[in-house]
This record gives C-alpha cells, structure tokens and sequence, in this order.
C-alpha cells in the first residue's frame, strides 16, 4: 500500500503531481494519500483568479475539489515516475456549499474514491476550513487518453 509519511508542501514536486499550470492551480499541499483517499491544502492567495473581492467564489471550489482528485491520480503516476495524466470533470452532483472562503483562509480537501475503472474515477468530496465543513459534492473525472 502506498502512502506519504509526511505533507508534501514543496511547490516544484506539487507541479508534478498535477497537469494544470498557473494561473489555475488550485492546490498547494498534499496531506494525506492512500489507497482510497487523498487530502489537499490550498491556501488561499489575493492574486487567485477565482478571488472576487477577497472572497474565494464557487467555482474555485469546484476547481479545488477537482484538482485534488487530480492530485489523486498524479500522486500513482508519479511514484511509477511517469508524469500525471490529463483529465476533465464528467459531472458533478448533491454540491452544497456553506460558505466561501476568503483570502488567506486554508482548505482542507478530503476525497474518498467510490469507485476507478478504467481511467473513471468517482468520488465523494469534503472541503474544510478551520475543521467546519463547508463544501460537500460528488464528482465523476475522467482521463483525457479515454475520451
């Protein structure tokens, strides 16, 4: 079984693990991965582009909950040293959202894996801020080489 004995904060091997670029990167930390479940940390900055008036919009959210299940799948890919795969959201449903977060704020993402066949992954989402939930959704991605 694969799992991280320690946060991965370094900016340089979290591009690794992810396909998207600045400016749409939507997480900066790994916390916790295993088989099942990952957990993501975004601290929010001013200069995000999903930032409006200080306030971090639904849409972020979305992109957050969405680059960690990247995160997910980049993290296998590269403890095999093959870069992380493309992929795109093939629906999102039962998204609740709290409250968003303002500049500053950190999130905490946690996604458990329903289910993964062939390059489909289906999970269950939680964003946290300052331990209280405030986002909650299922999400169905999709590897770009299966479309």
């Amino acid at each position: 079984m694969n799992f991280i004995k320690e946060k991965i904060t370094d900016q340089n091997i979290i591009q690794k693990l992810i396909p998207q670029r600045s400016p749409i990167v939507m997480v900066d930390a790994l916390i916790y991965f295993d088989e099942n479940k990952v957990i993501s940390g975004l601290t929010i900055s001013e200069d995000n582009i999903f930032v409006q008036d200080g306030v971090f919009t639904e849409p972020g959210l979305i992109e957050n909950m969405a680059q960690t299940v990247a995160l997910y799948t980049g993290y296998h890919f590269y403890i095999k040293n093959i870069s992380p795969p493309e992929g795109y959201i093939g629906a999102i449903k039962d998204v609740k959202i709290a409250k968003l977060p303002k500049v500053n704020n950190t999130l905490e993402t946690e996604i458990v894996i329903l289910q993964e066949i062939m390059g489909v992954t289906l999970v269950e989402g939680t964003t946290r801020l300052n331990g209280d939930i405030i986002v909650t959704g299922k999400m169905k991605t999709v590897l770009k080489n299966n479309l």
